[in-house]
Parts: structure tokens; C-alpha cells; sequence
């Protein structure tokens, strides 16, 4: 049994969720999110709140119901308040230029490189800190993990792209002794 999957999930007021046709819709005021839903599960929506249920009493439909139910209530935050990733840029020399749908850094690398954003995705730069915010959650964790994936913080000098808050733990670099001869 699925403990997040058995709560019901509750609709705030101005969102509207419709299922039809083996997918389910949420609009609100951060737009529209649209998942397929797989046939092991079933959506029932009655009146402010919604109820995921198993089909049948396989192990993927235990599965997939609790998944089902998570995936709904990150829909539901998300038209109604967009998800936010902030990442941070350390290291001399290290920046980063946003020029329309281009977000184009200087890491370290003998050459710029360029990434473009996804549509939904809004990316905001300000000084050495990049902000990715928008309403489906996997799109933006997805985006910040691969804009950061293109040079992680490394353990000696700490430079690299890292999530804000994140602890890198730093090592101890080689040791110079005195050369005793």
C-alpha cells in the first residue's frame, strides 16, 4: 500500500484538472501541464480533490500508484507556484551570458560553451548565480543537472557550477616538504 498514493491530492482554487483519454491535464495560472497515464492506473477527479488508484493488484500498479500520485501533486504546485534552481558559478575567470534563449559560459574550457534553454524554462543571471524556474519540476531539475554536469566543483579548489547551499568537500592538496639533503 502507497502512503502517498491513499492521501488524496487537494485542487486550490483557479486550477482545473481533466483526464481524458489515458492522459491527465492541469491549467492553472502558470499554464498547462499534461502527463500520460499508464493503464495500470486509474484518476478520478470529484470535486476540490483528486484520488489515484490501482487498476488491478499487480506489483507495477502498487508501483506506479504512489508515482502516479507524486507526479500529480508536483503538477498541481506547479501551475500554481513555479519550481526554482538556483545554481552557483565559482572559480577565476568563470562566467556566464544569457542572450535570448542561449545561455552561453566560460568555464574553463578553451571555448565557450553555448547550451540552449527549454521552452517553459525561465533563466534569470545575475552576477555569478543562475536562476532556472518553471512549472514542470522534472524540466527544471533536469536543466540545472545538466548545465551543472558541464563542470562539476571539484574537491581541491572548489571551482565548477554547484547547486546554492551545496557543501563540496575539499581535500587536502599534496603536501611540500622542506628537501632535506
Amino acid at each position: 500500500m502507497s502512503r502517498t498514493g491513499k492521501r488524496s491530492i487537494v485542487i486550490p482554487s483557479g486550477t482545473e484538472i481533466s483526464v481524458a483519454d489515458g492522459s491527465v491535464s492541469v491549467k492553472g495560472k502558470g499554464g498547462v501541464l499534461t502527463r500520460a497515464v499508464h493503464q495500470n492506473i486509474s484518476i478520478k477527479v470529484e470535486g476540490n480533490s483528486v484520488t489515484v488508484v490501482p487498476t488491478s493488484e499487480t506489483r507495477l500498479a502498487r508501483a506506479l500508484w504512489g508515482t502516479y500520485a507524486a507526479h500529480i501533486r508536483n503538477m498541481v504546485a506547479g501551475v500554481n507556484k513555479p519550481f526554482v534552481k538556483k545554481l552557483q558559478i565559482e572559480g577565476i575567470g568563470f562566467k556566464a551570458e544569457l542572450s535570448g534563449k542561449t545561455l552561453t559560459l566560460a568555464i574553463g574550457f578553451s571555448h565557450p560553451i553555448k547550451v540552449s534553454i527549454p521552452d517553459g524554462l525561465h533563466v534569470v543571471l545575475e552576477k555569478n548565480v543562475i536562476t532556472i524556474s518553471g512549472s514542470d519540476r522534472e524540466q527544471v531539475g533536469q536543466f540545472a543537472a545538466s548545465v551543472r554536469a558541464l563542470k562539476k566543483p571539484e574537491p581541491y579548489k572548489g571551482k565548477g557550477i554547484r547547486y546554492e547551499g551545496e557543501v563540496v568537500r575539499k581535500k587536502a592538496g599534496k603536501k611540500v616538504t622542506s628537501a632535506a639533503a
